[in-house]
């Protein structure tokens, strides 16, 4: 890096730098006469008279001609052939002009061979002192015109990986390496590729000394846990942290610019998956035919993507939504290409549509079913509670009971922990939908497994707060949280789907399966941690000259502070150490059916207020808000507005 001194000279203006060479090539003129008058008399003189005019004579003829070659066009960076032909021009024409002067015309009291020895001396001193200019400033000149808008990096992880990485980023016009990091104590101190290898301790402040403004992580095949330790050691540090994927997703196994990539907020939970048990993935997958409900949503489609790798003998997607559907349709069909023949079939339509579902279940005869298809945004549904029900619930029970009817082995029905003793809507609906399969399966007597699979937030998905935070990261903030305690269950989709199929399998009906979320995130401290991780600062009380901000917004209708995944606290362990089986209460069908019929009349007159009242005498727990934010509601006792923010899901 550069000194102060040397960043004072460089940033110096170019007609002062030009200024002070003109005058060091004049001095040097002077000096050199004084040199050439010892070395021809061999003592120091002080010319007088006569003797004065090599004195005055050499920097009139040196400087104009200097100036008139171009000495002064470019300082520090001057050098190559043009130079050097422009030196030596310079320096034969200088010598022509001197020893004419000098020796062949002469002048009285000044010896002749002076005319030979001051244009030797002359040249030999303005070659040194351009040496030393190049050596001393130069190399620094050079890297501020090459690196120019170049961002320092640390790379962590000396190995393979660092190795290759380092050499890729030597062609790079974003970033350059100021040095590696690595956890083996054998390599500190050490360098490769003419570059330090330093430990992780105070990894903070080497970062702030040598200016660093991004950390690599070189490490594919680490676990998540030293990965989430590593983040520890940078928190509070303004560095932003890009990774390198597993080793399985690099092609070929070489490292380029292009597989970076920012940090997973995966990488946060300090939690690695487990791999999963093949023969539970395939038990009801492989050379079957399978149907997905709200195939193109967050956990659908992933649950497809996984599905297709498993073989089925036809995938059947279901989804309301055009867009969504053509995607995952899309996007599987490339899978396809390259896994084998699968059939697979885009189905639009309704979950709360029975003729629909009726006639698919009628035509495939599917084996397994994967109920996804729901409205899951807290806010939304609690400003459409009608709909809400509608689908949640009540579809829920038009598709199993279709399972039912058709022949279905397995029914599984995707969850949340938002069912437990929920505040709002979308989580009663969603224990109501739990209490229906519960039921279906205490009372069903035909060849279907009726399970249900609960977890919490999924990394990702729409409406979660990690894209949102991303995107107002990126636009410069404030970063929006609803409370600072807050706290949710967090999951990556692809660990999520694969535990939903495991526990499928596992079930024998009637099952409240619950996913090892290992433990709860506190929302601010998350927000907080994807702002450093940006390079950037949160801007607080104690930090007023920080990036960016963390907005507390207030808590919407129906939010709660904190998530739970059981109702009674009793959980049964089972075969797999991140499903467990939950000990819930249920009612009958019989019972059951009586209330549902109430709550359909409830949603056809949209009666959101007896709506509310049947869902609280059925779902026992539910603690709704004592105000209704239903649009229509309100809009019909004219007191329609738009109270709350309903761009997140926490």
């Amino acid at each position: 890096m550069l000194t102060s001194v040397e960043n004072w000279v460089l940033q110096l203006p170019r007609p002062v730098k030009r200024a002070v060479v003109v005058s060091l090539d004049g001095a040097l003129c002077v000096a050199s006469v004084l040199t050439a008058y010892y070395l021809r008399l061999g003592v120091w003189i002080l010319p007088k008279d006569l003797q004065l005019a090599p004195v005055l004579v050499a920097p009139i003829i040196a400087i104009p001609l200097f100036v008139r070659l171009g000495f002064y066009r470019a300082i520090f960076r001057y050098s190559g052939s043009a130079a050097m032909s422009a030196f030596w021009i310079a320096g034969a024409i200088y010598f022509l002009i001197f020893s004419a002067l000098f020796t062949f015309i002469g002048v009285p009291d000044v010896p002749r061979t002076l005319g030979l020895i001051q244009p030797l001396i002359l040249l030999f001193a303005i070659a040194v002192t351009r040496a030393a200019a190049k050596f001393w400033l130069g190399g620094g000149y050079q890297r501020a015109l090459t690196m120019g808008g170049r961002k320092g990096v640390f790379i962590y992880g000396a190995g393979s990986a660092g190795r290759q990485l380092a050499a890729a980023l030597n062609n790079s016009t974003e970033m350059f390496v100021v040095g590696f990091v690595d956890d083996d104590p054998s390599l500190h101190g050490s360098v490769m590729n003419g570059k330090p290898i330093f430990g992780p301790d105070r990894l903070g402040e080497r970062i702030v000394k040598e200016e660093v403004q991004h950390v690599l992580l070189a490490m594919p095949s680490t676990t998540r846990a030293r990965r989430a330790e590593i983040l520890e050691l940078l928190k509070g540090v303004p560095v932003q942290v890009r990774t390198l994927p597993v080793l399985s997703d690099i092609a070929g196994g070489h490292v380029a610019m292009e597989d970076l990539r920012e940090l997973d907020i995966e990488d946060l939970l300090g939690r690695d998956p487990i791999a999963p048990n093949h023969i539970l993935m395939a038990r009801n997958i492989t050379g079957k035919t399978v149907l997905v409900t709200g195939a193109g949503g967050s956990i659908g489609s992933e649950l497809c993507r996984k599905i297709v790798l498993l073989k089925p003998k036809s995938l059947l997607l279901f989804d309301s939504s055009e867009f969504a559907l053509y995607s995952i349709h899309r996007e599987l069909e490339q899978a396809v290409l390259e896994t084998g023949r699968v059939e697979l079939v885009p189905l639009l339509g309704s979950i709360t549509d029975a003729g629909r579902i009726a006639l698919i279940m009628d035509s495939w005869k599917p084996e397994t079913v994967y109920h996804a298809a729901a409205y899951k945004h807290v806010p939304l549904v609690e400003h459409n509670p009608a709909e809400g029900v509608r689908n949640n619930a009540i579809g829920t029970l038009t598709v199993a009971h279709a399972a039912g009817e058709h022949g279905v082995r397995d029914f599984v029905l995707i969850s949340t922990d938002k069912a437990v003793r929920p505040t709002n809507v979308m989580g009663a609906s969603k224990r109501l939908a739990e209490m229906v399969i519960q039921a279906l399966a205490s009372e069903h007597h035909g060849k279907t497994r009726f399970s249900m699979v609960r977890f919490g937030n999924v990394l990702g998905s729409s409406g979660s707060v990690v894209p949102l935070f991303r995107g107002q990261i990126k636009h410069g903030g404030p970063v929006t949280i609803t409370h600072q305690d807050v706290t949710r269950y967090f999951m990556s989709i692809p660990e999520a789907a694969e535990l939903v199929i495991q526990a499928g399998s596992m079930a024998k009906g009637g099952e409240v399966f619950v996913l090892d979320m290992g433990d709860p995130i506190r929302i601010a401290d998350l927000a907080r941690k994807m702002i450093e991780l940006s390079g950037l600062q949160v801007r607080d009380g104690a930090n007023p000259t920080g990036d960016i901000e963390i907005s507390v917004i207030g808590l919407r209708p129906g939010e709660k502070l904190f998530e739970e995944l059981l109702i009674e606290g009793g959980e049964v362990p089972t075969s797999h150490p991140r499903i467990m089986q939950a000990r819930e209460p249920m009612i009958g069908m019989r019972e059951l059916s009586g209330k549902l019929k109430r709550i359909e009349q409830a949603i056809a007159a949209n009666d959101i207020d007896a709506l509310r009242e049947q869902l609280g005498q059925i779902v026992g727990e539910f603690t709704p808000d004592e105000i209704v934010v239903d649009h229509v509601h309100r809009r019909r006792n004219g007191t329609h507005q738009v109270m709350f923010p309903i761009d997140r899901e926490a």
